[in-house]
């Protein structure tokens, strides 16, 4: 709910210059991003062997607490280091994750990924919605003790009302033929490596035109204000609606069959983020970001869900954890590209690096897809 207010807040407290403002509004901003990379997969790894559910409990404290602390802080470097505890001690999505994937069948987490997904949209929606309604009437620090006093509750609810599932310590146990193909295959790429740089990849895309996408609104569509909210929403509502489509597509289909639709689908983002470069209507904008949407919704869970039914249930928890990261350092990495190319191109035809990203990630996707098969063959003939 505060994400949309932090500079202003910031510069409201005590006067900085402009590049200490910067600084400290990149901190606040990026700052619990790169701690959640750092710790999500240690966290994961703890709750696959104690359990997930208190992996939760520690989840939804730790943000009680951190969202409290912010409440009654008037210090800029308290705030800060409360926003880095959050992101190192918080991580909720990923444990989120791996305690629904130990309650379901594995052929059941792609539409769990999708609910969860969908979930996260609505609120990534929602949330700055009622967080600029709240702090119009009532402050800053009024949407962090709301934000506290929900996390509470859901603490509360975590701890009393959901199921425990106990952990475990079973080591994994590969196959030897399948180990000895892997080994010999010198310039294979490992599937979990491709996955996660493929989500890299994802995430980079997506959060690109967080950057420049006002200024884009303003300059060249010449959009009133809830016109780029609009805007905005319509990335949301296409992936919300097409979420349930995807995973009941994709539930019952082999790995090789899933990466190749997910091929095709990179391959129409690309060409979406190239209508997009070249349009200048608002309304061709809504459509293409609306079917951005749509496709978006089969790629993030998809991959999250080929990391969790390609794992052992004794590593739930360190694998999605280490999706959480990828995404993560996806989104970080799209933010500097995209304030990077502010630098160096039209604000208008930032839309085409975004549109070869996905071509790139196409490549990958036919490359380890194409791997797959050939270890397949290989294991065969032995």
């Amino acid at each position: 709910m505060s994400a949309p207010f932090w500079a202003q807040h910031l510069h409201q407290m005590t006067s900085m210059s402009t590049m200490a403002l910067a600084w400290a509004s990149g901190m606040a901003y990026a700052g619990p991003m790169i701690m959640t990379m750092l710790c999500s997969p240690l966290w994961g790894k703890i709750g696959d062997r104690t359990g997930h559910k208190m992996m939760l409990v520690r989840a939804l404290l730790a943000l009680t607490v951190t969202q409290f602390w912010i409440a009654f802080s008037d210090d800029v470097f308290s705030i800060l280091i409360a926003r880095l505890l959050q992101g190192a001690l918080a991580g909720f999505i990923a444990t989120a994750q791996a305690y629904g994937s130990s309650l379901i069948q594995r052929d059941q987490r792609g539409t769990l990924m999708a609910h969860l997904q969908m979930a996260t949209a609505i609120g990534s929606v929602s949330g700055p919605m009622v967080g600029g309604y709240i702090y119009g009437s009532l402050g800053f620090n009024q949407i962090n003790l709301i934000a506290a006093l929900i996390c509470g509750t859901c603490t509360l609810a975590t701890l009393f009302c959901l199921q425990p599932v106990n952990g475990t310590k079973k080591s994994v146990i590969v196959d030897a033929k399948e180990n000895q193909i892997h080994s010999n295959s010198a310039h294979s790429l490992s599937p979990l490596l491709g996955m996660l740089f493929a989500i890299v990849l994802i995430q980079s895309a997506k959060m690109m035109p967080q950057v420049f996408f006002a200024i884009y609104a303003d300059q060249v569509l010449h959009a009133p204000p809830w016109l780029t909210g609009a805007c905005y929403g319509a990335l949301a509502v296409g992936l919300c609606v097409a979420a349930p489509f995807w995973a009941k597509r994709f539930a019952h289909k082999s790995r090789s069959a899933v990466l190749r639709e997910i091929e095709y689908c990179c391959w129409a983002c690309a060409v979406i983020l190239g209508f997009q470069a070249l349009s200048h209507q608002w309304w061709q904008i809504v459509v293409s970001r609306i079917l951005w949407g749509v496709f978006l919704a089969a790629l993030l869970p998809v991959f999250y869900s080929l990391l969790s039914k390609e794992s052992s249930d004794a590593q739930q928890g360190w694998v999605l954890g280490l999706g959480n990261s990828a995404a993560k350092a996806g989104a970080l990495a799209g933010i500097a590209i995209g304030s990077l190319g502010m630098a160096y191109l039209p604000v208008a035809q930032l839309f085409w690096p975004i549109g070869f990203i996905y071509v790139l990630t196409a490549f990958v996707l036919r490359y380890q897809r194409q791997q797959r098969i050939s270890l397949t063959l290989m294991s065969k003939s032995i």
